[in-house]
């Protein structure tokens, strides 16, 4: 239905949920949806039976959700007020009309309880009237399109005024303020400089018809095809890559190489990374026609760069540039934490000198699709919890930077800059890709759930401490809830020893922090009902809307391996409509685990993703090159998966091509055992260790060219019928 304001009134009439001791209880109400301040009951001192009787009065959206917290606290005068449990309740539930008297109780037999009046009824617009706008990905907003002054009198626009701080308009002066607010003929969404919504953006989909030529031309190439290919039979291949550091760094090149040897790397559509794949491809795309031109230059230099000496990296003129740097950045209004530190060492590790280039410059290599559009991913996470109960999936590329599950997107240059409901209040530089480095491959950003998991591979003995306690709450009478509605519940707030361990086993060593684009925008009212949510709805806090992102003031992001060394989530939306995923391993110690991983996730999400199954034989002697292929499952792609092993290259420098004696030692790498030069956290190689690391992941692709052929002949040959299907 239209969206439309609503007068909200709530009464609290009594409580009974105190039974143990006497206390001096106050109520703390907070409706974020409908004002960003809390407000409290008068207290009933040294009572446990409190009568409030008091009446609060709310304006609310009746499109987005309106989750009201009722926290009860026990006021101390010495120490902080001890904070009881908090009830939630969803307004949405409440019917128009006459008042509703709500009883709710931890259970139906429960003793204690809680007595709530509520009343709501259509809001009568006195003051103003709002252009209001809805959106089906997940989100509403409302704000004045345009306004108008006398002449004399000071522009004020209210939705840049800082929130919490009382700012001076005009000194000495008083005006009597008079407000009202036209319609407009404009598109107010499109205004916007977030963009919202779940499809791919203008840009994507005009570089996709631009590479999807490219495509097929290099697949009736690569396969010998002695006709065109339709539109609609070129499949959408992706490279995905796999962190790992300096590992993955040269790994990296040694399987664009190999696919370029093959005549393959025009047919991907997608290249994905994360950690050290990163600093392979942002390397890669400072040259526009990088794909189009032999790989060796590129090699030779970053070879150069994980070969040489390391001794500089805290010399006196560097320290000093790393001051220089994060003092520019904080004046430039950056948030600084040490995760830019570690960029700017990122930046000397793979640099002779200072690198200027921004994620925004990669537009330059995509605007023929001359190249594969690149996607960066990340996670972002919450403070007190662990990884494995709050990562929210975000992906960077040259055109946007975005949540997956929120369907909200800002372009490059503006994120890092502060936002409000969907505008920039605030521009802020674009950051140096550097910077981005140092989120995308943090290795600073662990704790001690995530030490515990990479031991035990099981979180399940910490849940008591790093999870809060949440009851479903029984009512009386019992109100309807329809599936986008939330039932009653209540939190209870942990002890004070839960806390301090909570802490401990959560907090990480450092987090990348950056200004909120979501900060102000609110969730629609049946979110938990929309198909681009739910996909990625995997947080303990997607029941409890008040917690999530959208009221954080700063993002926290993480390095993605900390919760599954993948960068596919990207490349699973279904808007890219991928067909095959070349899944490139450059992980430490078990090669299967992160596809099994993403699997089990995928399964658990309901995400089309091929079953993977190794047995533990096939785990101790894996070989070079898998095809997993779940025919019959809408939208499930293929995925053809390349461990990092030192299998048949032993024995062969190129395929069908034997060493000698002589060159044997070429052929021993050491990819898995403790005394591998190439531990993730070695941050220099030897010219021998790099060249062979090169070699393998180059061989790797190169050995299993009918594996690859075979996956792109079955995609043409599935689109086609899939076509003629319909």
């Amino acid at each position: 239905g239209p969206a439309t304001l609503q007068s909200f009134q709530l009464k609290l009439s009594c409580s009974s949920f105190f039974t143990v001791s006497q206390s001096d209880c106050y109520v703390s109400l907070w409706l974020p949806t409908a004002t960003s301040e809390k407000v409290r009951t008068k207290t009933i001192n040294n009572c446990k039976d409190p009568v409030w009787n008091e009446t609060f009065y709310y304006r609310i959206q009746n499109q987005v959700k309106n989750l009201l917290e009722l926290e009860v606290y026990d006021e101390d005068s010495v120490s902080s007020d001890d904070h009881l449990f908090t009830l939630c309740f969803d307004i949405s539930r409440i019917p128009m009309g006459g008042p509703v008297a709500v009883v709710l109780k931890p259970d139906p037999q429960a003793q204690e309880e809680l007595d709530v009046e509520f009343l709501l009824e259509p809001a009568v617009e006195r003051f103003a009237h709002w252009k209001r706008w809805s959106i089906r990905a997940g989100h509403i907003g409302h704000f004045p399109c345009c306004r108008s002054t006398k002449a004399g009198v000071p522009a004020v626009m209210l939705n840049k005024l800082p929130m919490g701080e009382k700012v001076p308009i005009v000194e000495n002066r008083k005006y009597n303020l008079n407000v009202q607010v036209d319609d407009c003929q404009c598109s107010c969404p499109g205004d916007l400089d977030v963009r919202l919504g779940y499809g791919l953006c203008p840009q994507e989909q005009e570089f996709l018809f631009k590479r999807k030529r490219r495509v097929a031309w290099a697949l009736k190439q690569a396969l010998g095809l002695n006709y065109d290919l339709q539109d609609h039979e070129i499949p959408v291949v992706a490279v995905m890559t796999t962190g790992g550091g300096t590992r993955s760094f040269t790994t990296g090149y040694g399987t664009l190489r190999g696919l370029q040897k093959l005549g393959l790397l025009d047919c991907v559509t997608y290249l994905s990374g994360l950690s050290g794949t990163s600093w392979t491809m942002a390397h890669l795309y400072r040259d526009a026609l990088w794909s189009q031109k032999s790989l060796d230059e590129q090699i030779e230099d970053a070879k150069k760069q994980v070969t040489k000496s390391k001794m500089g990296i805290f010399s006196v003129d560097r320290v000093r540039y790393y001051k220089q740097q994060l003092n520019q950045r904080r004046q430039e209004g950056h948030k600084t934490t040490f995760i830019d530190l570690w960029g700017l060492i990122i930046e000397y590790l793979l640099n002779d000198g200072k690198d200027n280039s921004k994620l925004s410059e990669q537009r330059a290599a995509l605007v023929e699709g001359q190249n594969p559009l690149p996607i960066y991913v990340t996670l972002n996470v919450k403070d007190k919890h662990s990884t494995e109960d709050f990562k929210e999936w975000v992906e960077f590329t040259p055109y946007e930077v975005g949540f997956l599950k929120y369907g909200t997107f800002v372009q490059p240059e503006n994120f890092g800059s502060k936002f409000f409901m969907g505008r920039v209040v605030e521009k802020i530089p674009e950051s140096r890709i550097i910077y981005l480095h140092g989120m995308w491959s943090s290795i600073f950003s662990l704790n001690l759930v995530y030490i515990w998991n990479r031991i035990n591979n099981s979180e399940e003995f910490w849940h008591r401490w790093t999870r809060d306690k949440i009851v479903d709450l029984d009512e009386d009478p019992t109100l309807p809830t329809r599936p986008y509605e939330l039932r009653s519940h209540m939190f209870v707030p942990a002890g004070n020893l839960s806390k301090a361990l909570r802490g401990v086993l959560t907090d990480r060593l450092s987090v990348a922090q950056c200004h909120n684009f979501l900060n102000g925008l609110q969730l629609h009212n049946n979110y938990l009902e929309h198909e681009g949510f739910k996909r990625w709805k995997a947080t303990v806090l997607d029941d409890r809307p008040n917690q999530l992102t959208e009221h954080d003031q700063y993002m926290g992001l993480v390095d993605a391996g900390f919760f599954i060394n993948t960068s596919c989530p990207a490349l699973s939306r279904p808007e890219r409509k991928v067909d095959i995923i070349l899944h490139m391993s450059y992980n430490a110690g078990s090669q299967s685990l992160p596809l099994e991983r993403t699997s089990k996730y995928y399964a658990e999400q309901n995400i089309p993703f091929p079953n993977i199954y190794l047995s533990e034989e096939e785990k101790k002697n894996l070989k070079e090159c898998y095809f997993f292929d779940q025919n019959g499952t809408p939208g499930c792609p293929m995925v053809v998966f390349f461990p990092l092993v030192c299998n048949t290259f032993r024995h062969y420098k190129a395929p069908g091509v034997k060493r000698c004696e002589a060159e044997i030692p070429a052929g021993d790498v050491d990819i898995s055992s403790c005394f591998t030069p190439y531990s993730t956290y070695c941050l220099t190689y030897s010219e021998e260790n790099f060249d062979k690391l090169l070699n393998l992941s180059e061989y790797n692709i190169l050995n299993n060219q009918h594996v690859l052929m075979h996956a792109l002949r079955t995609a043409i040959q599935r689109k086609r019928q899939c076509c003629c299907m319909n």
